[in-house]
């Protein structure tokens, strides 16, 4: 082991005479035994809570250099090839030559747990989503190459394959699985138990896939470029290829059918009448129909966040906050908003795609909204009847998160939205939510929407059974 933690230590010593050295020397064994907690003038590792391994090269210089050059009005970027414009190599790639894997020693290391595990004791999966953002920063770069700078586009939906019943090892490993030639590319990420060096893994052993969209961008101009095309070695590959394609596709088309560009169809703007028309009778004096504690108000259900973005969650260009930190606040936000709403604690579903829509500015003010939106069973069906719990003894119920986000600098200046965030959590409690203003028909809508699009993927997968949603609500809680 380096001797620089005891020379740290004794050159403390002689600037303070009143340390003893036993005190020295007893701390520089706590720093052999774990490195990770000694406390220097100087850190060793500059982290905002992603795992080392992950966080190494993300910051290449100290903020305050960062912070000179800005006010210099200089590009600030992770190098020279960043920052000015170059020949790059563009020839097409194997799915191969940008795949990365690393173990995430948590079984191994208990000082882990003081980021990964929660308050129950179970896995922090807002921190496992920041680690895989921070993972597909090092797989684009693999792909591309320097002279672009890359940003988080958009995340698909995520879904607990195999709930953890135990702490142990995990292993990330991801790799490019679909670039036309292009600006975007699309990588694929998965965190599974990490199993013993050269024991093969098990498809039980994956907890979770997933994928992002980067999108590559010139570093002076910030306007999209091309990078290499992906080739295909094996049919194996080729249909990985096909349904990379096939999604880039399908998000296009769900572009064109949201409600920001068609009204609610026949069967929805029944449905919202029906709701309308509970709605008032709940209010109408001479109906002896009047809403149940149970059924909770859309608007009584928001919590809202407003933070500084300070340097230590910046991205590896400097001036601009970490993508898997945005991701991580929303998380957690909607997870409490979950639990403030049920009085109940909620257990992680699935995560619906999501867009990075405008980049968070170091030393802006981030702020976000969470809001329940929808829940299943909800409170009319179509046909205008109450829809019951399987098992009223013990009931289930599904909340829709939407955790709304946008930005603003200090001075308050205009608020620009950086994307619409939306999880699924379950709770052990039989709630309803009960919308009243047009807007929130419309987030009611939307919520249901993508339920029912989220339900018809699981069903086409066969990958979230009944078994499977049970064991996820025994064993996978997650972060206060």
């Amino acid at each position: 082991m380096s001797a620089s933690p005891i020379r740290r230590l004794l050159v403390l010593s002689s600037r303070v005479g009143t340390l003893d050295t036993r005190s020295v020397f007893g701390k520089a064994r706590l720093c052999r035994a774990h490195a990770e907690r000694c406390l220097h003038g100087t850190a060793t590792r500059r982290t905002d809570g992603v795992f080392r391994g992950l966080a190494d090269q993300r910051l290449p210089m100290p903020w305050i250099e960062a912070w000179r050059l800005q006010q210099e009005e200089k590009s600030v970027g992770t190098g020279t090839a960043e920052a000015t414009t170059q020949e790059r190599d563009i020839s097409p790639k194997r799915m191969s030559d940008s795949y990365h894997r690393l173990v995430l020693p948590l079984g191994r290391d208990p000082w882990l747990s003081d980021t990964y595990i929660n308050a129950s004791g179970h896995i922090r999966l807002g921190t496992i989503f920041m680690d895989l953002d921070a993972l597909s920063g090092i797989i684009v770069y693999k792909h591309t190459g320097p002279g672009v700078t890359t940003v988080t586009a958009a995340l698909d939906r995520i879904t607990i394959d195999h709930p953890l019943t135990e702490i142990c090892d995990l292993e990330y490993s991801g790799q490019v699985t679909y670039a036309s030639g292009r600006s975007s590319v699309e990588i694929t990420c998965k965190v599974a138990r990490a199993r013993g060096e050269g024991e093969p893994s098990k498809p039980e052993d994956v907890l979770l896939t997933c994928t992002f969209t980067m999108v590559a961008l010139d570093p002076n101009t910030k306007k999209p470029v091309n990078i290499p095309p992906l080739i295909c070695s094996n049919p194996d590959e080729e249909k990985i290829f096909k349904a990379g394609e096939a999604k880039a596709l399908a998000k296009k088309r769900t572009l064109k059918t949201s409600l920001l560009e068609t009204e609610p169809n026949d069967p929805e703007s029944a449905l919202i009448h029906k709701i309308w028309l509970r709605q008032v009778a709940y209010h109408d004096p001479n109906n002896q129909l009047r809403q149940p504690a149970n059924v909770i108000s859309m608007s009584k259900t928001q919590l809202s966040t407003a933070s500084i973005m300070q340097p230590q969650y910046r991205n590896r260009h400097q001036t601009m906050i970490f993508g898997g930190f945005h991701l991580k606040q929303t998380f957690e936000l909607a997870f409490c908003c979950a639990a403030s709403f049920a009085h109940a604690r909620p257990t992680f579903i699935s995560a619906d795609p999501c867009t990075f829509r405008n980049p968070v500015p170091v030393g802006s003010v981030l702020y976000l909204t969470a809001t329940v939106v929808y829940t299943d069973p909800p409170l009319l069906d179509e046909e205008g009847s109450e829809p019951q719990q399987r098992d009223s003894k013990n009931p289930v119920t599904r909340l829709h998160v939407r955790v709304d986000s946008k930005v603003r600098d200090v001075e308050h200046g205009i608020a620009k939205p950086t994307g619409q965030f939306n999880y699924t959590f379950s709770v052990p409690k039989s709630v309803k939510v009960l919308p009243h203003t047009y807007q929130e028909y419309m987030m009611y809508i939307d919520a249901r929407r993508r339920v029912q699009l989220g339900d018809s993927q699981d069903r086409q997968d066969h990958s979230v059974s009944d078994m499977q949603r049970q064991r996820s609500a025994e064993h996978v809680n997650l972060t206060e």
